[in-house]
């Protein structure tokens, strides 16, 4: 399931994300160590640990490493960590959370991908990813409040609900529209009535949409 092979290929993906700029060495230990072809259909297995973002069901993607990368660093997982996840997707991103220590709560809006995901999660050992299937604009409220909250899709605004549900000094991770790309914004919670905003570099995502199909 996961040979030398695999391994090695992933060792590659980790040195070239090194050069691309990622400094964290817990994230890179993380990526390391979920196997991302596991993720893939077969089609595409071979190219599992290219730097590209590859179709999953329902018109969704798998993330780019290097953008999962981002993301996570930009999180500064810290373990125990309580994480809420909008667009569970293939689960590669969660994987990579609960390798750093995380509780991840992962919410995703399209029911068939959801069941597909959360089965696969079992089987390869991540079972303790928690998943939902609903709105991500809604969060999770009963589970409120989160150390973190990171949204994998692009956000037309960030939802107050996800900011009321974020703990105060919490960090939240969201790409933001911006026409045909997307900027990385972080935000952190001072307090409840103030954010301080930061700006990480231009992305493409999927986009982030209200309801579930």
């Amino acid at each position: 399931m996961d040979s030398y092979r695999h391994k090695g290929l992933r060792a590659q993906l980790v040195a070239e994300l090194k050069q691309k700029g990622i400094r964290s060495q817990k994230v890179l230990d993380a990526i390391m160590a979920v196997p991302r072809h596991l993720f893939l259909d077969k089609a595409f297995e071979e190219w599992a640990y290219k730097d590209n973002a590859f179709p999953i069901d329902c018109e969704q993607t798998i993330s780019q490493p290097y953008t999962v990368a981002v993301q996570t660093e930009l999180l500064d997982v810290q373990p125990k960590d309580k994480i809420l996840e909008i667009g569970l997707g293939s689960g590669y991103q969660a994987c990579v959370l609960l390798e750093l220590g995380a509780k991840v709560y992962s919410i995703e809006r399209h029911k068939q991908l959801h069941d597909k995901t959360a089965l696969r999660l079992k089987k390869i050992g991540y079972g303790a990813i928690r998943t939902f299937y609903g709105d991500g604009f809604l969060g999770l409220e009963r589970f409120a409040p989160f150390d973190k909250i990171l949204i994998t899709a692009a956000a037309p605004e960030i939802p107050q609900a996800l900011i009321n549900q974020l703990k105060i000094g919490g960090i939240l991770v969201v790409p933001l529209n911006q026409g045909s790309n997307q900027k990385m914004i972080r935000l952190i919670k001072q307090d409840e009535n103030k954010l301080v905003k930061e700006k990480h570099g231009d992305f493409r995502f999927v986009p982030m949409l209200k309801g579930t199909e």
